[in-house]
Formats: C-alpha cells, structure tokens, sequence
C-alpha cells in the first residue's frame, strides 16, 4: 500500500517534467466567493475614487481590498481573526515600503528592501498557513509601493486608505456569516467525504500502488476538515453542529482505513445532503459514534500545544532564503537591462518559490505561460480601456472576476487575467505606451522566472531529509501504540480509536513530507525503503483497527437525518 516500491534511495538529480503543467482541473466548488468577494471589496473603493477624480490613489485601497481573497475556507470565527491579522500584515508590509519610498531612490536599495520583505512575507505566510493566494499579494503590493515616489507627511493619509479599504474587505469577507453561519465546516467535511468515496471507490480495480495518490488526496482532505472542525468552539451552541460533523469526518476516516468495507455511494450521498441548508445527516451507529468521539477527544487532549511560531519558522529558512535571494537577483538583473520597473521581476520570482524545487518549477512554466498570455490580452484590452477612466475601471473588476475564477482551474490560466489587470492599475494615474508597458512586463517576467528559479536550484533544501526520517519515527510509533491497543482484549473507551486517529494523522505528515523532500534538487538519498515499509504496515493497522470496531450490520442503513440545524 505504497506509492513506490522499495528502494534504498533516490537519485540526487531528478527530471524537471514539463508533463500535466498546464493542464486544466475542476474548478474549486467554490470558485466564485473569492471571485465576488473580490470585486465587491474592490469595486466601492475604486468608484468612490473615480468619482473624486484621484484613481491615483487606488494603489493604496487596493492594498486593503484584496484581502478579502483570503481565508475563505475557514470557518467565520477563525476567518474573522485571519482577516484581521492579514489586514495588519497588508497595512505593515506598506508601511515599510512607503517609508523606504520617502527616504531614497536608490533602486538597489529599493529592490534590496523588497526581497528582504518578499522573504518575509513567505516566511509567514508559510509558518501560519494562511493558505492562497499565500504571499503573491502582499509582496505584489509592497514592491509595487517601494517605486511609488512618497514623501515622509503624505505616509498617513495612504496607509489610512488601504486601513479603510481593509475594514470594507474584511467586511466582505464576513457578509455571508449570517446566512449560512456553517458553510466552511459543511463544505471541508463534504470534500473529506467525496475523496474517501474516490479511493473506496477506485479500490480493488489494480494495485495498491495505482491508488495511492487518492488514498492520500483522501487523508489530506480529512486532515483539512479536522482542521476546519477544530477550529469551531468546543462547547455552547456549535459545538452540536461540531460533533455532528465529526461523525461524518471519522466515517471518511474509517473508509480510507477499510475501503473495501465501504459503501462509496452512501459517503457522497451523506456528502450531497451537505450542500446547501439542509439538515446535517447522521451515521446510523450511535454506540460505534460514541466510542469514536470518545476517541477524537482522547487524541486531542493527548495532543502538544502547537510550537511557538518562531519554532515553525526555522524549518522554512531554506525557503526564506531562495525567497531573498531570488528577488533581489532578479530585480538586480532587471535594473542592468534598463527596465523601468524591476519590481515586477521581482514580484516574478516571489510568486515561484513551493515546496520543493519540482513544484517551484512548474510553478515558474505556468507563470511564463501566463503572464506572456496575459501580455498579449491587454495589447486587445487596452484600446477599449484607454476610452475613458471609468471604462479602465471596469475592465480591471472584471478581469480581477475573471482571475479569481480561473485560478482554481490551473494557476497559468488566471496569470492571463491578473497580468492585464497589473498594467492597467498602472494606468490609473495616467495613461501609458502600450507597447512599452507589454515590453517590460514580458522581459521582466522572463528574467524574474529565470534568475528566481537558478536562486532555488542553488539554495537547496538539506534538512527535507532530517524530516522525513523524523516523519518516519513518528509513524512507526504511532503503529505500536495502536498495535499494543489492538493486543489488548478490552482496551479503554476511545483509546484505540484515539490511537487510530494518531496513526492516520502520522501517516498523512509522512506522505507530505516524504512528497515534499522527494521534490527537492541534489538532497541527499532519502530512505524510501522505510517510507514504504511505514506506510505498508501503518495501513495495515489501521485497517485492522477499523475491522476491530466498526463490524456493525447495521452500518449499511440508509442515511437519516439529524436534529442539527445547518
């Protein structure tokens, strides 16, 4: 039950594949609220401006309006504390550009100064997990603001700008809360259900080895809903909806374990009856429930605090790096080719940077790909826009709509939206050569990808492999407390299903880890035979921990509905 056979290692050097890059996935399910937020956290902000006649001004409500494309997955309690702090982050990144703005024109320092804050802002976005657009837009902003010529008295008056626009965002963001108060969590714990559904559902038509990318799609999505669920109030009023939706999370849960236990049909119709304002439907195993929630709380209380964010900030070091030095080559390279606005280069190689060096790469072609493409809808948007500023206004809400829609599908395809809507903000305070800016934005575009992707080839990732062997040791002891657990002829209430969650959650880091470091350039050998072994038989007992608990008949009833409110 592996994604690989057993080897003693891998091959330092690995192929860069240009396989499946471009290729287009199903759209996010819910593709269209970041897509609205963002027009109606942009749109208020740029008309009021427009009717004052200062577009000039939009660069800095634009700071505070994007925000809203943030955090939509997160239930409304912990979108609100995200939002807010990503508005602080936004309000701070601007800040610093706009006071190095007032004190020099020196554009190697200006460049210098924006790498330092693109690190930064990766860095942190990373250690909190955020999530997208990640750190594209706060380093988009910043560096765009370091070549904004500013004085030290008009600094106030602008962050106040993207502070008022950052309140209307996250306003925006909070809107639908009273309408459907349980969206994010019924959402997470829908998807957790439909991709246990795929795996149990591909199971037994080839090898294992053929099912493994879904078996671990398949834990990554429960771990998002647990994520999602922990992030709910544990007592009052949500926590009912809370422990209603966990049943359904440890169903996944119990499919991923024991596929061909399972009904795959009944976990989407359970997901299905998710959508929407219905009632949250119930698994039809009160006892086996009992003892699984019993279980989920055992974990959590057996649970460490999480470390403290400078600790989560050490392993990303080798990333903060590639970050740093990556931009400041690029925007070096691009001031000695004349180009009037190496932030964009800059920007460039802040948007590359995953991972690992493999996804980095694709993330580099798809970046090209799309933004030459984006290059070349503006030379046939441009003429209509250039017709008047409320047109320019206009052209870019829609193309801020389209990019938000299309990046879900493949993130070049909404590079072809976003690059268009760039340059015409850039017109905001006037209009510019149309071929100049398309020349400048393509060389940019290729030298920031270039030089940023050598930074990441050079700045290498050594301690991917340290954790894939700490990912090891943690799995293999996750499989012995639930073996020792599974000896045992009556093992405590919730204990084993506490201990078969820990072994889940083990495994699942292990995949991702092991992922992550297989992707890295000329990282030591990693121990792939272990990584298999791990896997094989952590399956193996979490499989016979589900047999050892979940062998109900009646499990197979039809599905019920809950006295939950949605």
């Amino acid at each position: 039950m592996s994604s690989a056979s057993p080897t003693s290692g891998t091959s330092p050097v690995r192929r860069l594949s240009l396989a499946g890059v471009l290729r287009l996935r199903r759209p996010s399910e819910i593709w269209f609220k970041p897509a609205l937020s963002s027009v109606a956290a942009v749109a208020p902000p740029n008309l009021l401006l427009l009717a004052l006649g200062r577009l000039d001004l939009a660069m800095y409500t634009m700071a505070g309006s994007l925000c809203a494309l943030y955090a939509h997955n997160r239930p409304y309690a912990a979108r609100a504390r995200t939002l807010a702090w990503v508005v602080l982050g936004m309000i701070g990144g601007l800040a610093v550009a706009l006071v190095t703005a007032s004190l020099t024109r020196d554009a190697v320092v200006l460049v210098t100064v924006g790498a330092l804050l693109a690190a930064v802002q990766k860095a942190l976005c990373d250690a909190t997990r955020v999530g997208p657009p990640g750190n594209v837009v706060l380093t988009f902003i910043s560096s765009a603001a370091l070549f904004v010529p500013q004085s030290l008295g008009q600094i106030p008056g602008h962050l106040a700008l993207a502070a008022a626009a950052g309140v209307w965002a996250w306003v925006v963001g909070m809107a639908p809360a009273p309408i459907r108060p349980h969206g994010p969590e019924r959402r997470a714990t829908a998807q957790a259900l439909n991709a246990a559904a795929a795996y149990a559902a591909a199971h037994g038509t080839g090898a294992d080895e053929d099912h493994a990318p879904a078996r671990a799609a398949g834990y990554a999505a429960v771990q998002a809903a647990w994520q999602t669920l922990l992030a709910l109030p544990a007592t009052g009023a949500r926590a009912t909806t809370r422990q209603a939706l966990e049943r359904l999370v440890v169903r996944a849960e119990v499919a991923l374990a024991a596929p061909a236990d399972t009904d795959p049909e009944r976990l989407r119709a359970w997901a299905h009856a998710l959508r929407g304002a219905g009632r949250i439907p119930r698994t039809g195993d009160a006892p086996a429930d009992t003892d699984e929630l019993l279980g989920v709380d055992a974990e959590l209380a057996a649970r460490p605090a999480p470390p403290p964010l400078w600790r989560r900030l050490g392993p990303l070091a080798p990333i903060a790096a590639r970050t740093a030095l990556g931009c400041a080559l690029a925007g070096y390279a691009s001031l000695a080719l004349g180009i009037g606005r190496p932030y964009w280069a800059l920007v460039t190689a802040a948007a590359l940077y995953q991972a690992n060096l493999t996804l980095t790469w694709s993330r580099a072609v798809q970046r090209v790909v799309g933004n030459l493409a984006g290059v070349l809808l503006f030379a046939a948007i441009a003429p209509l826009a250039h017709l008047g500023q409320a047109l320019l206004v206009l052209c870019c809400l829609a193309l801020n709509f389209g990019a938000e829609a299309l990046i879900t599908r493949n993130y070049w395809l909404g590079s072809v939206c976003v690059t268009p809507m760039a340059l015409l903000v850039t017109e905001f305070a006037g209009y510019q050569a149309t071929g100049d800016l398309m020349t400048e934005r393509a060389v940019d575009t290729v030298v920031g990808a270039l030089v940023g992707f050598l930074a990441a080839v050079v700045v290498t990732n050594r301690r991917a492999g340290n954790r894939v062997e700490q990912a090891v040791t943690a799995a293999d002891r996750a499989r012995e407390r639930a073996a020792r657990l599974l000896a045992e002829p009556a093992p405590a209430p919730g204990a084993l299903e506490a201990a078969r969650r820990g072994l889940a959650v083990a495994l699942t880091d292990l995949r991702a880890t092991a992922d992550g470091a297989a992707g890295e350039w000329w990282g030591r050998a990693l121990p792939q035979e272990r990584v298999v072994l791990a896997e094989r038989s952590g399956h193996r007992t979490l499989a016979e921990a589900v047999r050892r608990q979940a062998v109900r008949p009646d499990r197979g009833a039809g599905t019920r509905t809950e006295d939950v409110q949605p």
